[in-house]
Protein backbone atom coordinates (compact mmCIF):
# COMPACT_ATOMS: atom_id res chain seq x y z
CA UNK A 1 0.00 0.00 0.00
CA UNK A 2 3.02 2.16 0.82
CA UNK A 3 4.54 1.62 -2.66
CA UNK A 4 0.84 2.54 -4.13
CA UNK A 5 0.68 5.75 -2.53
CA UNK A 6 3.88 6.71 -3.17
CA UNK A 7 3.20 6.23 -6.77
CA UNK A 8 0.32 8.37 -6.87
CA UNK A 9 2.51 11.51 -6.12
CA UNK A 10 4.48 11.32 -8.96
CA UNK A 11 4.01 14.34 -10.85
CA UNK A 12 2.50 13.56 -14.46
CA UNK A 13 5.45 13.34 -17.31
CA UNK A 14 6.62 17.02 -17.94
CA UNK A 15 4.91 16.59 -21.55
CA UNK A 16 1.64 16.38 -20.24
CA UNK A 17 2.10 19.45 -18.12
CA UNK A 18 3.02 21.59 -21.40
CA UNK A 19 1.73 20.24 -24.25
CA UNK A 20 -2.76 20.88 -23.38
CA UNK A 21 -4.62 23.62 -24.70
CA UNK A 22 -4.05 26.30 -22.84
CA UNK A 23 -0.20 25.86 -23.59
CA UNK A 24 -0.77 25.76 -27.08
CA UNK A 25 -2.69 28.63 -27.19
CA UNK A 26 0.15 30.59 -24.82
CA UNK A 27 2.95 29.37 -27.46
CA UNK A 28 0.90 30.75 -30.71
CA UNK A 29 0.10 33.88 -28.80
CA UNK A 30 3.67 34.44 -28.30
CA UNK A 31 4.46 33.18 -31.90
CA UNK A 32 1.95 35.93 -33.41
CA UNK A 33 3.80 38.98 -30.67
CA UNK A 34 7.38 37.86 -32.30
CA UNK A 35 5.72 38.53 -35.64
CA UNK A 36 4.35 41.83 -34.36
CA UNK A 37 7.74 42.55 -33.07
CA UNK A 38 9.26 41.99 -35.96
CA UNK A 39 7.17 43.89 -38.01
CA UNK A 40 7.64 46.44 -35.27
CA UNK A 41 11.33 46.53 -35.78
CA UNK A 42 10.84 47.23 -39.59
CA UNK A 43 8.68 49.94 -39.55
CA UNK A 44 11.00 51.84 -36.83
CA UNK A 45 14.15 50.79 -38.85
CA UNK A 46 12.74 51.93 -42.07
CA UNK A 47 12.07 55.18 -40.31
CA UNK A 48 15.66 55.39 -39.74
CA UNK A 49 16.83 54.57 -42.68
CA UNK A 50 13.74 56.99 -44.89
CA UNK A 51 15.54 59.75 -42.82
CA UNK A 52 18.97 59.32 -44.72
CA UNK A 53 16.40 59.39 -48.00
CA UNK A 54 13.46 61.18 -48.03
CA UNK A 55 10.10 61.42 -45.63
CA UNK A 56 8.45 59.80 -49.20
CA UNK A 57 10.27 56.71 -48.90
CA UNK A 58 9.16 55.44 -45.55
CA UNK A 59 7.03 52.11 -46.65
CA UNK A 60 3.58 53.30 -44.74
CA UNK A 61 3.78 56.55 -46.49
CA UNK A 62 4.93 54.50 -49.82
CA UNK A 63 2.32 52.21 -49.87
CA UNK A 64 -0.08 54.63 -48.70
CA UNK A 65 0.49 56.96 -51.40
CA UNK A 66 0.32 54.45 -54.03
CA UNK A 67 -3.36 53.26 -52.66
CA UNK A 68 -4.30 56.74 -52.95
CA UNK A 69 -3.13 56.81 -56.54
CA UNK A 70 -4.72 53.49 -56.89
CA UNK A 71 -7.94 54.41 -55.45
CA UNK A 72 -11.48 55.09 -57.51
CA UNK A 73 -13.59 57.78 -57.16
CA UNK A 74 -16.17 56.55 -55.57
CA UNK A 75 -13.79 55.36 -52.78
CA UNK A 76 -12.61 58.88 -52.63
CA UNK A 77 -15.25 60.39 -52.04
CA UNK A 78 -16.29 58.05 -49.45
CA UNK A 79 -13.29 59.01 -47.67
CA UNK A 80 -13.80 62.23 -47.92
CA UNK A 81 -17.30 61.61 -46.99
CA UNK A 82 -17.04 59.72 -44.08
CA UNK A 83 -13.73 60.49 -42.33
CA UNK A 84 -12.75 64.44 -43.65
CA UNK A 85 -9.24 65.76 -43.47
CA UNK A 86 -8.96 62.98 -41.50
CA UNK A 87 -8.97 60.42 -44.67
CA UNK A 88 -5.13 60.01 -44.71
CA UNK A 89 -5.27 59.11 -40.82
CA UNK A 90 -7.67 56.71 -41.19
CA UNK A 91 -5.96 55.35 -44.75
CA UNK A 92 -2.29 55.13 -42.56
CA UNK A 93 -3.68 53.52 -39.14
CA UNK A 94 -6.07 50.82 -41.87
CA UNK A 95 -2.68 50.19 -43.19
CA UNK A 96 -0.68 49.84 -40.08
CA UNK A 97 -3.03 47.87 -38.77
CA UNK A 98 -3.47 45.00 -41.81
CA UNK A 99 0.47 45.35 -41.59
CA UNK A 100 0.04 44.13 -37.84
CA UNK A 101 -2.14 41.20 -38.79
CA UNK A 102 0.06 40.21 -41.18
CA UNK A 103 2.65 40.09 -39.13
CA UNK A 104 1.12 38.19 -36.49
CA UNK A 105 -0.18 35.59 -39.00
CA UNK A 106 3.64 35.02 -40.19
CA UNK A 107 4.85 34.98 -36.56
CA UNK A 108 2.48 31.91 -35.52
CA UNK A 109 3.83 30.45 -38.92
CA UNK A 110 7.32 30.69 -38.21
CA UNK A 111 6.48 28.51 -35.32
CA UNK A 112 6.61 25.67 -37.21
CA UNK A 113 8.47 27.07 -40.64
CA UNK A 114 11.27 29.14 -39.13
CA UNK A 115 13.09 30.16 -41.86
CA UNK A 116 10.51 30.67 -44.59
CA UNK A 117 8.42 32.58 -42.24
CA UNK A 118 11.64 34.89 -41.76
CA UNK A 119 11.94 35.00 -45.32
CA UNK A 120 7.93 35.92 -46.04
CA UNK A 121 8.89 39.03 -44.21
CA UNK A 122 10.99 40.49 -47.10
CA UNK A 123 8.23 39.67 -49.79
CA UNK A 124 6.41 42.47 -47.85
CA UNK A 125 9.83 44.30 -47.78
CA UNK A 126 9.74 44.11 -51.51
CA UNK A 127 6.09 45.51 -51.82
CA UNK A 128 7.33 48.62 -49.67
CA UNK A 129 10.44 49.13 -52.47
CA UNK A 130 8.18 49.04 -55.24
CA UNK A 131 5.67 51.18 -54.41
CA UNK A 132 8.26 53.84 -52.96
CA UNK A 133 10.00 53.71 -56.44
CA UNK A 134 6.93 54.05 -58.01
CA UNK A 135 5.98 57.23 -56.26
CA UNK A 136 6.31 60.84 -58.27
CA UNK A 137 10.12 61.72 -57.88
CA UNK A 138 11.04 58.43 -56.69
CA UNK A 139 14.21 56.73 -57.78
CA UNK A 140 15.89 53.09 -56.82
CA UNK A 141 17.10 54.86 -53.53
CA UNK A 142 13.84 54.93 -52.20
CA UNK A 143 13.86 51.22 -52.43
CA UNK A 144 16.12 51.14 -49.42
CA UNK A 145 13.99 52.14 -46.17
CA UNK A 146 11.43 48.94 -47.06
CA UNK A 147 14.62 46.69 -47.82
CA UNK A 148 16.56 47.41 -45.07
CA UNK A 149 13.75 47.19 -42.82
CA UNK A 150 12.88 44.06 -44.02
CA UNK A 151 15.86 42.41 -43.36
CA UNK A 152 15.85 43.67 -39.90
CA UNK A 153 12.45 41.91 -39.65
CA UNK A 154 13.76 38.89 -41.08
CA UNK A 155 16.35 38.46 -38.32
CA UNK A 156 14.33 39.56 -35.49
CA UNK A 157 11.97 36.65 -36.14
CA UNK A 158 14.58 34.21 -36.80
CA UNK A 159 15.65 35.23 -33.44
CA UNK A 160 12.50 35.32 -31.81
CA UNK A 161 10.69 31.62 -33.66
CA UNK A 162 14.03 30.43 -32.29
CA UNK A 163 13.18 31.03 -28.51
CA UNK A 164 10.48 29.74 -28.85
CA UNK A 165 11.40 26.46 -30.89
CA UNK A 166 9.85 23.82 -28.32
CA UNK A 167 12.38 21.02 -26.83
CA UNK A 168 12.53 17.79 -28.25
CA UNK A 169 11.75 15.13 -25.95
CA UNK A 170 13.94 11.80 -26.47
CA UNK A 171 11.21 9.53 -24.47
CA UNK A 172 8.53 10.45 -26.59
CA UNK A 173 10.19 10.68 -29.99
CA UNK A 174 8.93 14.55 -30.44
CA UNK A 175 8.86 17.81 -28.09
CA UNK A 176 8.00 18.07 -24.58
CA UNK A 177 5.68 21.10 -25.40
CA UNK A 178 8.13 23.56 -23.61
CA UNK A 179 10.42 26.40 -24.93
CA UNK A 180 12.63 28.94 -23.36
CA UNK A 181 10.79 31.25 -22.27
CA UNK A 182 13.52 33.62 -20.63
CA UNK A 183 14.98 33.38 -23.83
CA UNK A 184 12.39 34.63 -25.59
CA UNK A 185 11.79 37.57 -23.37
CA UNK A 186 15.06 39.01 -23.59
CA UNK A 187 15.37 38.79 -27.31
CA UNK A 188 12.51 40.82 -27.49
CA UNK A 189 12.62 43.51 -25.18
CA UNK A 190 16.27 43.80 -26.95
CA UNK A 191 14.41 43.99 -30.28
CA UNK A 192 11.65 45.98 -28.97
CA UNK A 193 14.16 48.61 -26.87
CA UNK A 194 16.20 48.56 -29.79
CA UNK A 195 13.96 49.43 -32.63
CA UNK A 196 12.31 52.53 -30.70
CA UNK A 197 15.61 54.39 -30.29
CA UNK A 198 15.96 53.74 -34.04
CA UNK A 199 12.23 54.93 -34.80
CA UNK A 200 13.16 57.73 -32.11
CA UNK A 201 15.78 58.44 -33.80
CA UNK A 202 14.47 58.57 -37.49
CA UNK A 203 11.70 60.93 -36.36
CA UNK A 204 14.24 62.82 -34.92
CA UNK A 205 16.57 63.42 -37.90
CA UNK A 206 13.34 63.80 -40.12
CA UNK A 207 12.01 66.63 -38.00
CA UNK A 208 15.50 68.16 -38.19
CA UNK A 209 15.91 67.81 -42.13
CA UNK A 210 12.01 70.08 -41.37
CA UNK A 211 13.62 72.43 -39.74
CA UNK A 212 15.12 74.65 -42.73
CA UNK A 213 11.42 74.99 -44.18
CA UNK A 214 10.31 76.41 -40.62
CA UNK A 215 12.81 78.51 -40.28
CA UNK A 216 12.68 79.95 -43.93
CA UNK A 217 8.87 80.17 -43.14
CA UNK A 218 9.64 82.64 -40.57
CA UNK A 219 11.90 84.45 -41.93
CA UNK A 220 8.78 85.20 -44.86
CA UNK A 221 8.21 88.97 -44.31
CA UNK A 222 5.15 89.75 -46.74
CA UNK A 223 5.66 92.89 -48.73
CA UNK A 224 2.96 95.30 -48.24
CA UNK A 225 0.48 94.85 -51.83
CA UNK A 226 0.50 97.33 -54.54
CA UNK A 227 -2.54 96.39 -55.12
CA UNK A 228 -4.27 95.64 -51.67
CA UNK A 229 -7.65 94.08 -51.15
CA UNK A 230 -10.60 96.38 -50.24
CA UNK A 231 -11.75 96.58 -46.59
CA UNK A 232 -14.33 93.88 -45.99
CA UNK A 233 -17.74 96.05 -46.15
CA UNK A 234 -19.81 96.65 -43.25
CA UNK A 235 -22.61 93.92 -43.08
CA UNK A 236 -20.70 91.09 -44.82
CA UNK A 237 -21.01 89.75 -41.87
CA UNK A 238 -23.99 89.24 -40.09
CA UNK A 239 -22.44 87.64 -36.70
CA UNK A 240 -24.86 85.04 -36.13
CA UNK A 241 -24.19 82.05 -33.94
CA UNK A 242 -23.83 78.89 -35.74
CA UNK A 243 -22.67 81.16 -39.05
CA UNK A 244 -19.77 80.66 -40.74
CA UNK A 245 -17.72 83.59 -40.50
CA UNK A 246 -16.94 85.59 -43.60
CA UNK A 247 -13.60 84.88 -43.38
CA UNK A 248 -12.22 81.67 -42.46
CA UNK A 249 -9.27 80.75 -40.21
CA UNK A 250 -6.25 79.13 -41.27
CA UNK A 251 -6.39 76.53 -38.88
CA UNK A 252 -10.38 76.15 -39.75
CA UNK A 253 -9.53 75.77 -43.64
CA UNK A 254 -10.91 72.91 -44.99
CA UNK A 255 -7.53 70.66 -46.42
CA UNK A 256 -8.41 68.10 -49.45
CA UNK A 257 -5.40 66.92 -51.20
CA UNK A 258 -3.84 63.55 -51.55
CA UNK A 259 -0.39 63.95 -49.45
CA UNK A 260 0.19 61.79 -46.78
CA UNK A 261 3.19 63.76 -45.46
CA UNK A 262 2.73 67.09 -45.71
CA UNK A 263 6.06 68.59 -47.84
CA UNK A 264 8.37 70.88 -45.50
CA UNK A 265 9.73 73.11 -48.40
CA UNK A 266 12.48 75.30 -47.95
CA UNK A 267 11.47 78.31 -49.46
CA UNK A 268 15.53 79.75 -49.75
CA UNK A 269 15.51 76.43 -52.40
CA UNK A 270 12.42 76.43 -53.91
CA UNK A 271 12.65 77.19 -57.79
CA UNK A 272 9.13 77.40 -60.73
CA UNK A 273 9.50 76.53 -63.88
CA UNK A 274 7.27 77.82 -66.48
CA UNK A 275 7.76 76.08 -69.77
CA UNK A 276 5.94 73.92 -72.90
CA UNK A 277 4.09 74.81 -75.77
CA UNK A 278 3.89 78.31 -76.81
CA UNK A 279 6.13 79.26 -74.01
CA UNK A 280 8.85 81.98 -76.56
CA UNK A 281 10.60 82.85 -73.20
CA UNK A 282 10.93 79.32 -70.36
CA UNK A 283 11.23 81.07 -66.71
CA UNK A 284 12.88 80.00 -63.97
CA UNK A 285 11.50 81.72 -60.88
CA UNK A 286 12.61 81.82 -57.24
CA UNK A 287 10.64 83.03 -54.67
CA UNK A 288 12.33 86.19 -53.96
CA UNK A 289 12.00 86.82 -57.14
CA UNK A 290 8.17 86.56 -56.20
CA UNK A 291 8.30 88.97 -53.49
CA UNK A 292 10.26 91.52 -55.56
CA UNK A 293 7.31 91.26 -58.00
CA UNK A 294 3.97 93.49 -57.99
CA UNK A 295 2.03 91.34 -55.31
CA UNK A 296 -2.04 91.76 -55.41
CA UNK A 297 -4.54 90.74 -52.29
CA UNK A 298 -8.06 89.59 -52.77
CA UNK A 299 -10.79 88.23 -50.82
CA UNK A 300 -11.23 84.36 -52.72
CA UNK A 301 -13.61 82.00 -51.57
CA UNK A 302 -12.08 78.06 -52.42
CA UNK A 303 -14.49 75.55 -53.39
CA UNK A 304 -13.63 71.71 -53.24
CA UNK A 305 -15.17 69.52 -56.11
CA UNK A 306 -15.98 66.94 -53.11
CA UNK A 307 -17.94 68.77 -51.03
CA UNK A 308 -21.46 67.36 -51.03
CA UNK A 309 -24.51 69.91 -51.51
CA UNK A 310 -24.36 71.45 -47.65
CA UNK A 311 -20.27 70.52 -47.10
CA UNK A 312 -17.98 72.02 -45.09
CA UNK A 313 -15.40 71.71 -48.19
CA UNK A 314 -15.42 75.75 -48.62
CA UNK A 315 -14.12 78.32 -47.31
CA UNK A 316 -13.03 81.84 -47.66
CA UNK A 317 -9.61 83.65 -47.21
CA UNK A 318 -7.68 86.46 -48.23
CA UNK A 319 -4.83 85.79 -50.97
CA UNK A 320 -1.64 88.07 -51.64
CA UNK A 321 0.44 86.72 -54.77
CA UNK A 322 1.47 87.67 -57.89
CA UNK A 323 -1.02 87.65 -60.95
CA UNK A 324 -0.47 84.36 -62.39
CA UNK A 325 -1.43 86.12 -66.20
CA UNK A 326 1.56 88.09 -65.54
CA UNK A 327 4.02 85.12 -65.62
CA UNK A 328 2.09 83.45 -68.60
CA UNK A 329 2.69 86.61 -70.57
CA UNK A 330 6.39 87.22 -69.32
CA UNK A 331 6.90 83.95 -70.55
CA UNK A 332 5.21 84.71 -73.94
CA UNK A 333 2.13 82.64 -73.48
CA UNK A 334 -1.05 83.32 -75.38
CA UNK A 335 -4.61 82.58 -74.78
CA UNK A 336 -5.82 79.97 -77.45
CA UNK A 337 -8.66 82.94 -78.05
CA UNK A 338 -5.69 84.92 -79.12
CA UNK A 339 -3.60 81.96 -80.96
CA UNK A 340 -1.99 80.40 -78.56
CA UNK A 341 -1.26 76.97 -79.04
CA UNK A 342 -1.82 75.97 -75.50
CA UNK A 343 -5.38 75.32 -74.24
CA UNK A 344 -4.44 73.50 -70.35
CA UNK A 345 -1.87 74.79 -68.16
CA UNK A 346 -0.37 71.76 -66.01
CA UNK A 347 0.70 72.64 -62.65
CA UNK A 348 3.00 70.24 -60.56
CA UNK A 349 3.40 69.91 -56.94
CA UNK A 350 6.33 68.33 -55.40
CA UNK A 351 4.40 65.75 -54.10
CA UNK A 352 3.65 64.78 -58.22
CA UNK A 353 0.34 65.21 -57.90
CA UNK A 354 -0.45 67.33 -61.52
CA UNK A 355 -4.02 69.72 -62.02
CA UNK A 356 -5.13 71.03 -65.19
CA UNK A 357 -6.18 74.22 -65.41
CA UNK A 358 -7.68 76.01 -68.55
CA UNK A 359 -5.36 78.58 -70.15
CA UNK A 360 -8.49 80.55 -71.25
CA UNK A 361 -9.33 80.90 -67.69
CA UNK A 362 -6.75 81.79 -65.88
CA UNK A 363 -5.80 84.60 -68.57
CA UNK A 364 -8.90 85.90 -68.55
CA UNK A 365 -8.44 88.91 -66.26
CA UNK A 366 -9.79 87.52 -63.12
CA UNK A 367 -7.63 87.07 -59.84
CA UNK A 368 -5.96 84.02 -60.72
CA UNK A 369 -3.03 83.91 -58.41
CA UNK A 370 0.54 82.42 -57.25
CA UNK A 371 -0.47 82.82 -53.84
CA UNK A 372 2.28 83.35 -51.68
CA UNK A 373 0.07 84.47 -47.96
CA UNK A 374 -3.32 83.67 -46.39
CA UNK A 375 -5.15 86.09 -44.14
CA UNK A 376 -2.43 88.15 -43.75
CA UNK A 377 0.74 85.12 -42.60
CA UNK A 378 3.32 82.83 -45.05
CA UNK A 379 1.01 79.99 -46.31
CA UNK A 380 0.84 77.65 -43.43
CA UNK A 381 2.67 74.33 -44.57
CA UNK A 382 -0.82 72.84 -44.97
CA UNK A 383 -1.94 74.71 -47.79
CA UNK A 384 0.58 74.98 -49.52
CA UNK A 385 3.95 76.75 -48.55
CA UNK A 386 5.68 78.49 -50.25
CA UNK A 387 3.55 78.43 -53.29
CA UNK A 388 0.48 77.50 -54.71
CA UNK A 389 -1.82 78.22 -57.11
CA UNK A 390 -5.52 79.81 -56.45
CA UNK A 391 -7.91 80.25 -59.08
CA UNK A 392 -11.43 82.18 -58.50
CA UNK A 393 -14.45 80.28 -60.22
CA UNK A 394 -12.62 76.61 -60.59
CA UNK A 395 -13.28 73.71 -58.87
CA UNK A 396 -9.56 73.15 -56.68
CA UNK A 397 -8.66 69.78 -58.48
CA UNK A 398 -8.53 71.63 -61.64
CA UNK A 399 -6.81 74.93 -60.36
CA UNK A 400 -5.42 74.57 -56.49
CA UNK A 401 -2.20 73.05 -57.09
CA UNK A 402 -0.18 73.46 -53.83
CA UNK A 403 3.61 73.11 -52.88
CA UNK A 404 4.22 74.29 -56.86
CA UNK A 405 7.07 73.82 -58.48
CA UNK A 406 6.25 73.43 -62.07
CA UNK A 407 3.51 74.95 -64.51
CA UNK A 408 3.76 73.38 -68.37
CA UNK A 409 2.00 74.52 -71.16
CA UNK A 410 -0.05 71.63 -73.13
CA UNK A 411 -3.73 70.75 -74.63
CA UNK A 412 -6.16 69.16 -72.95
CA UNK A 413 -5.84 66.40 -76.33
CA UNK A 414 -2.27 65.62 -74.94
CA UNK A 415 -2.35 65.08 -70.90
CA UNK A 416 -4.39 64.27 -68.89
CA UNK A 417 -3.61 65.20 -64.91
CA UNK A 418 -4.39 63.29 -62.23
CA UNK A 419 -7.94 63.34 -61.58
CA UNK A 420 -9.01 63.40 -65.09
CA UNK A 421 -7.21 59.78 -65.35
CA UNK A 422 -9.79 58.71 -62.43
CA UNK A 423 -12.86 59.47 -64.20
CA UNK A 424 -13.42 63.45 -62.99
CA UNK A 425 -14.00 66.55 -66.04
CA UNK A 426 -11.01 68.11 -67.86
CA UNK A 427 -12.81 70.91 -66.87
CA UNK A 428 -14.72 72.19 -63.79
CA UNK A 429 -16.45 75.71 -62.79
CA UNK A 430 -17.89 75.98 -59.70
CA UNK A 431 -21.51 75.82 -59.12
CA UNK A 432 -24.07 77.53 -57.59
CA UNK A 433 -24.56 76.02 -53.87
CA UNK A 434 -26.17 77.55 -51.26
CA UNK A 435 -25.87 75.57 -47.31
CA UNK A 436 -28.30 76.26 -44.56
CA UNK A 437 -25.22 76.50 -41.72
CA UNK A 438 -28.05 77.64 -38.73
CA UNK A 439 -30.17 75.82 -37.33
CA UNK A 440 -28.75 72.41 -37.30
CA UNK A 441 -30.09 69.10 -38.39
CA UNK A 442 -32.40 68.20 -35.74
CA UNK A 443 -32.00 71.12 -33.82
CA UNK A 444 -34.73 72.04 -31.50
CA UNK A 445 -35.70 75.92 -31.56
CA UNK A 446 -38.07 77.43 -29.26
CA UNK A 447 -41.57 78.60 -31.31
CA UNK A 448 -41.23 82.05 -32.15
CA UNK A 449 -38.56 84.11 -34.35
CA UNK A 450 -35.90 81.64 -35.35
CA UNK A 451 -33.02 83.01 -37.38
CA UNK A 452 -32.19 80.30 -40.27
CA UNK A 453 -29.03 81.13 -42.16
CA UNK A 454 -25.68 80.16 -43.92
CA UNK A 455 -23.76 80.89 -47.06
CA UNK A 456 -24.29 81.04 -51.00
CA UNK A 457 -21.56 80.34 -53.64
CA UNK A 458 -20.96 81.32 -56.97
CA UNK A 459 -17.15 82.39 -57.40
CA UNK A 460 -16.79 84.77 -60.49
CA UNK A 461 -20.41 85.29 -60.96
CA UNK A 462 -21.42 86.54 -57.62
CA UNK A 463 -25.11 86.08 -55.32
CA UNK A 464 -27.37 87.65 -56.30
CA UNK A 465 -30.43 86.10 -54.37
CA UNK A 466 -31.01 83.28 -52.32
CA UNK A 467 -34.84 81.54 -51.11
CA UNK A 468 -35.73 79.62 -48.41
CA UNK A 469 -39.08 77.31 -47.95
CA UNK A 470 -40.45 75.29 -44.92
CA UNK A 471 -42.30 71.78 -45.54
CA UNK A 472 -42.50 72.02 -49.69
CA UNK A 473 -44.57 75.54 -49.47
CA UNK A 474 -43.59 79.23 -50.90
CA UNK A 475 -40.39 80.63 -51.19
CA UNK A 476 -39.24 83.21 -49.40
CA UNK A 477 -36.60 85.55 -50.01
CA UNK A 478 -33.36 85.96 -47.32
CA UNK A 479 -31.84 89.09 -46.33
CA UNK A 480 -28.58 88.81 -48.12
CA UNK A 481 -25.22 90.51 -46.42
CA UNK A 482 -23.34 92.70 -48.07
CA UNK A 483 -21.24 91.72 -50.74
CA UNK A 484 -17.36 91.81 -50.77
CA UNK A 485 -16.56 90.72 -54.75
CA UNK A 486 -18.30 88.27 -56.71
CA UNK A 487 -15.07 85.65 -55.76
CA UNK A 488 -16.41 85.13 -52.18
CA UNK A 489 -19.22 83.73 -50.80
CA UNK A 490 -21.73 85.72 -49.55
CA UNK A 491 -24.05 85.12 -45.78
CA UNK A 492 -27.91 85.36 -45.92
CA UNK A 493 -30.30 85.35 -43.10
CA UNK A 494 -34.21 84.45 -43.25
CA UNK A 495 -35.94 85.06 -39.78
CA UNK A 496 -38.99 82.23 -39.34
CA UNK A 497 -41.88 82.22 -37.66
CA UNK A 498 -41.53 78.54 -36.65
CA UNK A 499 -44.33 76.45 -35.07
CA UNK A 500 -44.46 73.40 -32.79
CA UNK A 501 -43.77 69.96 -34.62
CA UNK A 502 -41.40 68.53 -37.31
CA UNK A 503 -40.35 70.62 -39.79
CA UNK A 504 -37.88 70.60 -43.39
CA UNK A 505 -36.33 73.71 -44.20
CA UNK A 506 -34.54 74.15 -47.80
CA UNK A 507 -32.23 76.99 -49.39
CA UNK A 508 -31.86 77.39 -53.23
CA UNK A 509 -29.40 80.29 -54.63
CA UNK A 510 -29.64 82.40 -57.88
CA UNK A 511 -26.00 83.83 -59.30
CA UNK A 512 -26.13 87.25 -60.89
CA UNK A 513 -25.92 85.62 -64.41
CA UNK A 514 -29.86 84.64 -63.45
CA UNK A 515 -28.90 80.65 -62.96
CA UNK A 516 -30.89 79.31 -60.07
CA UNK A 517 -29.80 76.46 -58.59
CA UNK A 518 -31.53 72.46 -59.21
CA UNK A 519 -33.63 70.56 -57.53
CA UNK A 520 -32.09 67.49 -59.05
CA UNK A 521 -29.52 65.87 -56.30
CA UNK A 522 -26.03 65.06 -58.09
CA UNK A 523 -23.30 63.43 -56.61
CA UNK A 524 -19.38 64.55 -56.38
CA UNK A 525 -18.18 62.83 -59.39
CA UNK A 526 -17.34 63.70 -62.48
CA UNK A 527 -17.41 67.69 -61.70
CA UNK A 528 -19.16 68.90 -58.27
CA UNK A 529 -22.54 68.49 -56.82
CA UNK A 530 -26.41 69.70 -57.40
CA UNK A 531 -28.88 69.80 -54.94
CA UNK A 532 -31.09 72.03 -52.59
CA UNK A 533 -29.43 71.64 -48.98
CA UNK A 534 -31.97 70.92 -46.58
CA UNK A 535 -32.29 70.54 -42.50
CA UNK A 536 -35.06 68.53 -40.38
CA UNK A 537 -35.67 70.59 -37.41
CA UNK A 538 -37.82 70.23 -33.99
CA UNK A 539 -39.68 72.72 -33.32
CA UNK A 540 -40.37 72.07 -29.20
Amino acid sequence: MAGVSEDRKVPEPEARQHDGPTARLLHRGLGALGGLIAGFSALAVAELAAAAVRPEASPVTAVGGAFIDRTPPWLKDFAVRNFGTNDKLVLQLGIVIVLALLAMTVGVFALHHRRAGSAAVLVFGAIGAVAAVSRPGGGPVDALPSLVGAVVACGVLYLLAGALALRPSPAAGGTDGTFDRRRFVIAATAAVAASAGAGALGRGLNASGAAGAVASRKAVVLPPPASPARPVPAGADLRIRGLSPFTTPNKDFYRVDTALVVPRIDATGWRLKIHGKGVTRPLTVTFDDLLRRELIERDITLTCVSNEVGGPYVGNARWIGVRLSDLLREAGVRPPSKGGPADQLVSRSVDGMTIGSPVETVMDGRDALLAIGMNGEPLPFDHGFPVRMVVPGLYGYVSACKWLQDLELTTFADYDAYWVKRSWSQEAPIKTESRIDTPRPFASPKPGTVPVAGVAWAQHRGIARVEVRVDGGPWHTARLAAQDTRDTWRQWVWEWPATTGNHTLEVRATDQDGYTQTDQRVGTVPNGATGWHSVVVAVT
